[in-house]
């Protein structure tokens, strides 16, 4: 059995957070990742479902604006970030400290 991952699933879906307070929502079935600026939430309950072959019921989007810094008289900015917070259906689980 071989599941059907594309290419560009792992193009969408960058990396998983690990925060307190995405641990606080992994006890309510949500996960956090960092998703690609362009991802729409189609495709990433798509690339979740096919990536970690689970359920999901609905997905959450947000861009974390960056913070600008000033570092030796130097004005810098982090770039924005889009983050998606996945709602998995009850009895799935991803453990996301484990990897794919």
């Amino acid at each position: 059995m071989t599941k059907n991952i594309e290419a560009r699933h792992y193009d969408v879906i960058l990396s998983p957070v690990v925060t307190e307070k995405a641990t606080i929502a992994s006890e309510h079935n949500k996960v956090l990742f960092k998703v690609a600026a362009k991802a729409t939430k189609p495709q990433i309950k798509e690339a979740i479902e096919k990536l970690f072959d689970v359920k999901v019921k609905s997905v959450n989007t947000l861009v974390r604006k960056g913070k600008t810094k000033i570092f030796r008289g130097n004005l810098g900015s982090q770039s924005n970030t889009k983050r998606a917070i996945v709602t998995l259906e009850e009895g799935h689980r991803i453990d996301v400290t484990t990897g794919l």
